[in-house]
């Protein structure tokens, strides 16, 4: 059975759904209120359940003997100041967050990778960059500054400018990659939409979780498992 993890919401141990959402090949399932658009081996799912404003209820789900269930959630999660956008229509700095489902592919943050981290890492080092230069080939991609391509000293102000990782110490201390616009990399729809920890208030455009989640996802999230994150209204 699944079990719930301390100082998490204790009314979602385990949230089991009907026949139509046992199936492991389903294409859609709804978890927790949200549509979620599954891969052929997807069996670990987070979901991103918009509330009011910027907040949001967001789960971890996974599925074990044809059901999903929903291990732990949190209620004080974040989107981005623009509120939700289509992806097919989101414009890079409106501060929206992409509706829609997107994989989970690859981590980074401030510490050394751990033992149990499945999930791609790197470690953030002087000169780090995410770029959001729309005249880089390297257009939402990890990239340090000394192996060129992007305008990395653009004032934080322009149009494209890339983000400094060092800049963002709590958010980025953990920080998981989605596919949003990364195969295509349709330049002005956006670059660094991510899952990370909480900062102040909104995001800029990513979506953000207390601390203890983003830690739990680090030793939980396996690629061999197909993860996803689907954020919905």
């Amino acid at each position: 059975m699944l079990t719930l993890t301390a100082s998490v919401t204790t009314a979602a141990a385990l949230t089991l759904l009907g026949p139509a959402a046992t199936a492991a090949d389903a294409q859609q399932v709804t978890l927790g209120g949200v549509r979620v658009a599954l891969r052929p081996h997807t069996t670990q799912v987070v979901t991103v359940d918009h509330t009011r404003g910027y907040h949001a209820h967001i789960g971890y789900w996974t599925l074990q003997d044809g059901r999903w269930g929903r291990v732990y959630d949190v209620r004080d999660g974040r989107i981005g100041y623009g509120g939700l956008a289509r992806p097919q229509h989101r414009v890079q700095g409106s501060g929206t967050t992409p509706l829609g489902t997107v994989r989970l592919i690859s981590a980074f943050g401030s510490h050394p990778r751990g033992d149990g981290w499945d999930l791609p890492y790197r470690r953030i080092q002087r000169g780090d960059y995410w770029v959001e230069d729309n005249r880089s080939r390297f257009y939402n991609r990890y990239r340090n500054k000394d192996h060129g391509g992007f305008r990395w000293w653009l004032s934080s102000s322009a149009v494209n400018s890339s983000e400094r990782l060092r800049d963002f110490p709590g958010p980025y201390e953990f920080s998981i990659v989605t596919s949003y616009n990364y195969a295509a990399q349709v330049r002005h729809r956006g670059a660094g939409i991510f899952l990370h920890v909480n900062g102040r208030g909104a995001t800029g455009g990513c979506v953000s979780a207390p601390r203890p989640f983003l830690q739990r996802m680090m030793w939980r999230l396996d690629p061999a498992k197909d993860p996803v994150m689907a954020v919905g209204r």
